[in-house]
């Protein structure tokens, strides 16, 4: 079984199951993230046609590619079926996002023969090892996450 690093390393299209189309959402800002630093990020969401610059695609199975990874912004309990899927689509790995965790998906990834991580963050993963695609010297912009917008505040005075 691959680590987290060495799943990440090895991959180049990662399929992103949960893909949202909120900016404000990890299931936005992860994958953007990824593929601004140099991931081929597949998204799947069966209520968007395009998502981060890519077709979407409404199932995992839907998915044309070789897919390395599949990324899942899912709740724990669809993660068994993901798993049977992402086995099905050829992917060599799963990933469930930080927060989502399920033992009996983990029992079914092994003995389906696909490397699993779960409750870990991947954008995370990718800034420890301070990782770009291909390698570990970035090339490109460094992501910093999502700006927050303020809230309305009244003008000062001197400005009117």
């Amino acid at each position: 079984m691959r680590t987290p690093r060495q799943i990440l390393a090895g991959a180049h299209t990662i399929a992103v199951v949960g893909a949202s189309r909120d900016p404000q959402k990890p299931g936005h800002w992860v994958p953007k993230m990824l593929q601004e630093q140099g991931w081929h990020i597949v998204p799947v969401n069966p209520h968007a046609t395009v998502l981060f610059g890519e077709h979407a695609y409404a199932r995992l199975a839907d998915v044309p590619e070789h897919i390395d990874v599949v990324q899942v912004f899912r709740p724990a309990e669809e993660a068994e079926g993901l798993v049977r899927e992402a086995a099905a689509a050829g992917a060599g790995a799963i990933w469930l996002q930080e927060g989502i965790a399920s033992p009996k998906a983990r029992q079914l990834a092994g003995e389906l023969a696909l490397d699993y991580v779960d409750d870990t963050c991947m954008g995370a993963e990718r800034a420890l090892a301070d990782m770009v695609h291909g390698g570990c010297e970035p090339e490109c912009p460094v992501y910093h996450g999502i700006v927050p917008v303020p809230e309305s505040s009244p003008e000062p005075a001197d400005a009117r």
